[in-house]
């Protein structure tokens, strides 16, 4: 899925820069969020469980900042293995992804 411009406005399926901004910038808050809160928890970065959380939580905030250049150079919302766009639903469950369900599992397979 592409972003439209300022200038043509909005289609119907489609993100704008700005609404696109604002997803990943909640999703960006919500994981510093969970960092935030294990950090709080008193525990030991030796524990297992923290760790992997912490490493996961910091890998997103990898893709969140990967997905604001996708849409600093127009390629937000395009599938990277297909290069068809996403669909709106899937960016507004997951606004970092980089591919369509389908080329997600193949990824994953």
């Amino acid at each position: 899925m592409s972003l439209d411009t300022a200038e043509t406005g909005p289609r119907p399926g489609r993100l704008t820069a700005h609404e696109a901004r604002q997803r990943l910038e909640h999703a960006r808050n919500s994981r510093l969020a969970q960092l935030q809160a294990l950090k709080e928890t008193g525990q030991s970065t030796d524990d297992h469980l923290v760790s992997a959380q912490t490493e996961a939580i910091q890998r997103v905030l990898t893709e969140i900042d990967e997905a604001f250049a996708r849409v600093d150079d127009g390629s937000y919302g395009t599938c990277q293995g297909c290069s068809k766009p996403v669909p709106a639903e899937r960016l507004e469950i997951l606004p970092y992804t980089r591919h369509c369900v389908a080329c997600q599992r193949r990824a994953a397979a």
